[in-house]
């Protein structure tokens, strides 16, 4: 496999799985006190969901890349990577001044989801991938508006901040593709998932691994696959 999903030995120390763990019931406890600013139970959850997101996107956004069958699937793809690494970079800077631990795999369902695409292909890849990016990432804006308007950290509303504009970057790419099927994502977005809260909360990552890291494409095209090294 390619070189594409990098790594480094500047992986966190995970004691108690911090930052792992599903948010309890009282996502406004204050967790941490650091200069930039009160850190609530919301706030760290919402730094592992930036990571959790962009650990199944962007090997997905690496195969649409290259096996899309329309150039708009291709950019779109070409723009995940992108913008997932990006979004990367920046989540574990956040993550590594907080003190928060993050996985090196997405959750269960997450998983899934990238499973079920790497199965696709032809038509019925290219149309799946863009509604199920399209669903989740319409998703995932809730949670961002959420954070961005309650967290009292400056790390966090940074990191809201460039989330908000990534993944409307992603959700413009996929829409601009014609294939989202905009019955089916929606629906998926306001559905509860009936799974179990282990399906929903990314594995921690092995201590004394090093740490991924979704490595930005080294041109326009992304023609590597996930890999390690």
């Amino acid at each position: 496999m390619g070189g594409a999903l990098g790594m480094t030995l500047g992986s966190l120390f995970y004691p108690a799985m911090l930052g792992v763990q599903k948010v309890s019931s009282a996502p406004e406890r204050v967790v941490a006190t650091p200069a930039t600013g009160p850190m609530t139970e919301a706030d760290r959850d919402f730094v592992v969901k930036v990571r959790s997101a962009g650990l199944w996107e962007y090997p997905v956004g690496q195969r649409a890349s290259t096996k899309g069958t329309t150039k708009a699937v291709r950019s779109a793809g070409e723009q995940l990577v992108a913008g997932d690494a990006s979004l990367d970079a920046a989540c574990r800077d956040v993550a590594s001044q907080l003190g928060i631990a993050l996985p090196d795999q997405p959750s269960p369902q997450q998983q899934g989801f990238e499973s079920r695409l790497n199965k696709e292909n032809g038509k019925q890849f290219d149309t799946d991938l863009a509604t199920t990016v399209r669903a989740t990432n319409g998703q995932f804006l809730t949670t961002i508006a959420s954070v961005r308007t309650t967290t009292r950290n400056s790390l966090v509303r940074a990191l809201a901040d460039q989330a908000n504009a990534t993944v409307l970057d992603h959700i413009t790419a996929v829409e601009k593709t014609g294939l989202v099927d905009f019955g089916q994502a929606l629906a998926q977005e306001t559905a509860s998932p009936n799974l179990p809260a282990q399906d929903l909360t990314p594995p921690p990552a092995v201590a004394g691994q090093p740490q991924v890291v979704l490595t930005p494409p080294a041109n326009s095209t992304a023609s590597q696959s996930p890999g390690v090294g």
